[in-house]
């Protein structure tokens, strides 16, 4: 009896500990709007919506609780230790098994900026060739170049979305690979004139969600989700984006 009792409680604490969101390492990156630190705090849609979420699940987690890391590193860690929480991460093929998915948080469309007074055209994966492009290492931008064909030798990587932003600006690269939204947000933050490009390429269309690494156990999928599905339906997260229009 004694031996029942003590295996009933263990998987009690086990299933109890699985459960608590708290126990799990978030990694964000800068990606405004969705996440990034002004003033010292992390502030954007994706955090906002991580905040609402825990709160409906009923497992309140603190943006105090997320760190901020460059999207190589961070990703590398969602793909190699456990429990690891990553966001706000678009939703690919190519990264469709490496991850547990939790969302979605918003639609997302992956670009290709070029100034405009270089009249650059796309149409397929050879016109990049005689181009310098610009992508933050192991960022979707970089995937989705690579999946289609462009040749090593045209792709200039950085750790810094900001950096490539600036890069553009002095023509230092031709174009350059990055989330529509967020890529026209970082310039507006380094006083560049957007009017003074153009998008020349799409990428791919999807959606951001919170990624998680794949050996983590399915109850903390299952509680954040449901408490995502709540926020979404009660309309707090149309509330939340509203903010950062």
């Amino acid at each position: 009896m004694k031996s029942l009792i003590a295996a009933s409680l263990l998987v009690f604490s086990t299933t109890t500990v699985a459960a608590n969101l708290g126990e799990l390492d978030y990694i964000t990156e800068v990606y405004p709007p969705f996440n990034y630190e002004e003033r010292g705090e992390l502030k954007g849609i994706a955090v906002d919506f991580l905040e609402a979420a825990t709160e409906a699940a009923g497992d309140p987690v603190s943006r105090d609780q997320v760190k901020i890391q460059p999207w190589a590193r961070g990703y590398a860690t969602a793909l190699s230790e456990p429990n690891t929480v990553l966001f706000s991460t678009t939703r690919t093929d190519e990264r469709e098994d490496k991850f547990k998915w939790v969302g979605p948080i918003t639609d997302t469309k992956i670009v290709v900026w070029a100034p405009k007074s270089k009249g650059i055209t796309i149409d397929n994966a050879s016109d990049f060739a005689n181009y310098k492009v610009g992508v933050v290492r192991d960022d979707v931008g970089e995937h989705l170049l690579r999946s289609m064909g462009v040749d090593e030798d045209a792709l200039r990587l950085s750790p810094k979305a900001d950096l490539l932003a600036k890069q553009l600006a002095a023509g230092r690269v031709d174009m350059w690979a990055y989330e529509e939204n967020v890529s026209a947000f970082i310039m507006s933050q380094n006083n560049i004139d957007t009017s003074q490009f153009e998008v020349v390429h799409v990428l791919d269309e999807s959606q951001l969600y919170y990624s998680f690494s794949n050996n983590t156990p399915d109850s903390y999928i299952e509680k954040l989700q449901a408490g995502i599905d709540q926020a979404t339906a009660d309309g707090t997260l149309e509330a939340i984006k509203s903010k950062y229009k």
